[in-house]
This record gives C-alpha cells, sequence and structure tokens, in this order.
C-alpha cells in the first residue's frame, strides 16, 4: 500500500487557485496580515539582534532575502528561520485548536524567504500555497490521536511548509514528495523548551523553517528521498505522533479547508491561557467585581491545558515563561481588562500586584481524557464578600465559532506594526493592509517584504 503522503501530494498538485473557495481566500488573507503583524512584534523578541548577527557572518552563501522589520539581508534559510522564530516568539500567531498547530508560521516564513529570493510568486500563489499548506499540516494535526511528545507546531509546520514551497516553486507531484522526505528527514522540536518556558521553544520554529528550504533545494536537485514518511516503521505516525490515522483526513481534502478552521490569537500569551483569560473577563463583566475583590480562584482544564500553561508563577519569570503561565496572564487580565503586547516587558512582569493575584488563581487538571484538548474551562471565584461565581467555556474568544471582528483583527495588526523595532511608519500600515486586501492582483509578494523593513 503506498503511503498516505501520496493523497496528500495529490491534493496539492490537483488544486488551483481557481478551485478555492471564497472563505478560503479570505482566511489566507486575514492571517497572512496577522502573521506578518505577529512576526513584526517578534522583532523585539530575545536574541533576535544576535541571531542576525549569526547568519550576517556566514560566508559565502548568497544575501538574497531580508529580515522583517530590520532589513538585514541575509541567505533565504536564514530569513526564514528568523522570521519563523519572530512569527513565534511572542506566542501571538494563529492556531488550529484541535490540530494544535500554529499553521501559518513556518509556513509563512519559507514562502516569503522563497518570494524574496527568486521574485516572480504572485499574490495568488501564496495565497493557494497557505491553504494547501495548511489542509495538509492541519489534517495531521486532526488525525493524531495520542499527545505531544514533540512540538507539532513546528513538526507538522514543516509539512505547511513544505506544501507551500511546493507550490510557489512549481514542483512536480514527484519533486514534491521528494522534499516531503528530505523535510521528514530534518524535523525536530521537542516539547521541552515548552515545558520549561525557554526562548528555545520559537526558534525551532525557525530550525525548521531553516531545514525546509533545504529540504526543497535538495528535492529540486533531483535527490531521492524516502517512501514510507507517513505510515513507515519509522514514519511520522509511530515514531513523531505516536499514535493516528492519516488516511482518516483524506477524504476531507477539498471538502473542508482548514484555515477556514484557524482561530486567531487576541493576547499575546500560549492559546492555552486565552480559555481562562476569556472567561475570566466574560465573568467579570457580568457580575462586576474587581481583581481585588478575589480571595481565591480555581480553573479546572484539560490535562493538554494544564501541561502547556499550568507551571506556578514566581517572582522572577522570563518573558517567555510568564507568556506561558496561565495564573499570571489570568491575574493581568482581570486587573487591566487585556493582556497587552507590552505586559511580559520586565517592568509588567514582576508588578507585585500582578503576582499576589495570580497566587491566588489555581489551576487544576479537570478528567477530559482527550490529550490534545484545550476545552472546556471551567472557573470557580470566591469573592472576599462570601460569594462564588462560577463559569463554563467550550469555545474561546478568537476561534471561527467566537471570532474576532475585522476591526479587532486590523487594531491588532496596528498593534503590532507600532511595537516593531524598525523605523516604520504608520503609513506602511494602511499600505500593507491595502496590499493584502488585494492580493490577488499582487504581481510579486516582494512588494509586501518592501513595505516590512525600514
Amino acid at each position: 500500500m503506498k503511503d498516505a503522503i501520496e493523497g496528500f501530494a495529490d491534493h496539492v498538485i490537483g488544486t488551483r487557485y481557481e478551485d478555492l473557495p471564497p472563505d478560503a481566500v479570505l482566511a489566507a488573507k486575514t492571517f497572512i496580515l496577522d502573521s506578518i503583524g505577529v512576526g513584526l512584534a517578534g522583532t523585539r523578541g530575545p536574541f533576535v539582534e544576535e541571531l542576525i548577527g549569526t547568519f550576517a557572518e556566514t560566508k559565502g552563501l548568497p544575501r538574497t532575502a531580508r529580515v522583517w522589520g530590520y532589513g538585514d539581508r541575509i541567505a533565504p534559510e536564514g530569513a526564514a528561520l528568523i522570521n519563523g522564530y519572530q512569527i513565534h516568539n511572542s506566542e501571538y500567531d494563529c492556531v488550529h485548536e484541535r490540530a494544535v498547530i500554529h499553521p501559518m508560521t513556518v509556513l509563512l516564513a519559507c514562502a516569503m524567504a522563497e518570494a524574496d529570493r527568486s521574485g516572480g510568486v504572485s499574490g495568488k500563489d501564496l495565497i493557494l500555497a497557505s491553504v494547501l499548506g495548511v489542509d495538509v499540516a492541519c489534517s495531521l494535526g486532526v488525525a493524531a490521536k495520542s499527545g505531544l511528545r514533540f512540538f507539532r507546531p513546528a513538526t507538522g509546520g514543516v509539512f505547511a511548509a513544505t506544501t507551500a514551497l511546493g507550490v510557489v516553486r512549481g514542483f512536480d507531484r514527484e519533486t514534491l514528495l521528494r522534499a516531503y522526505g528530505h523535510a521528514y528527514g530534518q524535523l525536530g522540536g521537542t516539547m521541552q523548551p515548552h515545558t520549561e518556558g525557554s526562548p528555545m521553544l520559537g526558534l525551532q520554529i525557525g530550525y525548521n523553517a531553516r531545514n525546509v528550504m533545504m529540504a526543497a533545494d535538495i528535492a529540486a536537485a533531483g535527490m531521492p528521498s524516502i517512501e514510507g514518511i507517513l505510515e513507515g516503521r519509522f514514519g511520522y505516525f509511530g515514531l513523531i505522533e505516536a499514535e493516528g490515522n492519516p488516511r482518516a483526513t483524506l477524504t476531507d481534502l477539498g471538502k473542508v479547508w482548514r484555515l477556514t478552521e484557524v482561530a486567531h490569537k487576541p493576547f499575546p500569551s500560549g492559546r492555552a491561557t486565552h480559555g481562562m483569560i476569556d472567561l475570566f473577563l466574560e465573568l467579570q463583566r457580568e457580575h462586576g467585581f474587581s481583581a481585588d475583590d478575589i480571595a481565591s480562584a480555581t480553573a479546572r482544564v484539560p490535562s493538554l491545558t494544564h501541561h502547556l500553561v499550568g507551571r506556578p508563577v514566581h517572582d522572577a519569570m522570563e518573558a517567555n515563561y510568564a507568556r506561558l503561565n496561565g495564573q499570571y496572564t489570568s491575574a493581568r487580565a482581570l486587573i487591566d481588562g487585556t493582556v497587552g503586547i507590552d505586559d511580559f516587558d520586565e517592568d509588567r512582569r514582576t508588578d507585585p500586584a500582578v503576582i499576589a493575584l495570580a497566587r491566588r488563581i489555581t489551576v487544576e487538571v479537570d478528567d477530559n481524557p482527550d490529550p490534545n484538548a484545550l476545552t472546556p474551562i471551567a472557573i470557580s471565584i470566591n469573592l472576599a464578600d462570601g460569594r462564588q461565581i462560577e463559569g463554563r467555556a467550550e469555545v474561546v474568544y478568537g476561534n471561527p465559532a467566537k471570532p474576532m471582528t475585522r476591526e479587532a483583527h486590523l487594531d491588532k495588526f496596528r498593534r503590532n506594526w507600532r511595537y516593531s523595532v524598525g523605523d516604520l511608519p504608520d503609513a506602511g500600515a494602511d499600505r500593507l493592509i491595502a496590499l493584502v486586501d488585494d492580493l490577488e492582483n499582487v504581481d510579486d509578494v516582494r512588494a509586501l517584504i518592501d513595505v516590512l523593513v525600514p
């Protein structure tokens, strides 16, 4: 029996821009703009300048791609690594909740680096690459039935990015299959950085983006790879994902467009914090209590949510640890009414009032048997006056079933634009929004990158 990867390759090769439904095209535009904005916010992430310096010193490689927000020209593999890291390092990038994948991150870093290197990648190419890349990666994520051992946004992102490069480079079926094999041979990224709250988490996105760029070049050169990419004895299902059936999602291809299922992140923190933030804020609006009124609170969450963001709050948290902390982000939201991009700066994340409230919030594991579930969330709040308030959330703000408005989406983008380290004029934000709104008529997406550099 042929490997299931061939079914995904057939979907990619057989789908044209004209086959895409309007809601998939709109979702592609929305999350391309969102991901670019998040990447600009990520220019302030830890060690970005050191990474740029590392790749600037690489000798003998063509410097044909640019780092967003900075403008440095470096090798496209390095640009993919750094831009991918920037998209993820603030934990603000979009997510497919059921698949537990940030599907646009590795994908867009690679597709834009390739566009910058080669030129001639049209807006339609980028839209098609985005839709199909998310189809493949999120179908694999949905097919997985075991808990995360590897960092799925990075490992699943490899398949999204390889698909996208296959589209923008015009690979035939055989070259695309070789590329999947070479990319699989290089994928990596464990859950240990997430467990520790390490900034290396976002770098694992970058590592995989760099490797996909090389895999595409190797495949284009004709070097054979492997056949049992997904279902072989040491294939993706069995080695990276302990349990799952990729064939179960093949029948959805061309019927379910996974990009339309992707959720925004309204807050710059791990998506697993969003259920608590959203429900705490809803209960606060409904019952009118202040943060000072809270004597104690308990959030009961699925095991995956607890693993991702149930870590204990403390006085000396680094930014990435705080972004992945349900206690801190919930307390911040209860005090300020939201969680903002600058709430992880040192003076904000060590605020004694926030830390004190965070310590009054307990995060416990519920009895949900699904190892990949992020919801439902149940919260119980004990107020100082003796009242007890309870609530439950099945759907979290940002999910397509509880979506951000376009106004909120553009407000997020503009805030990220202003947060960038680059000297980017406000008019550039308007220019980029207009370009993405009309992306199907853009002849060369380097026009977008031109706006992203000083």
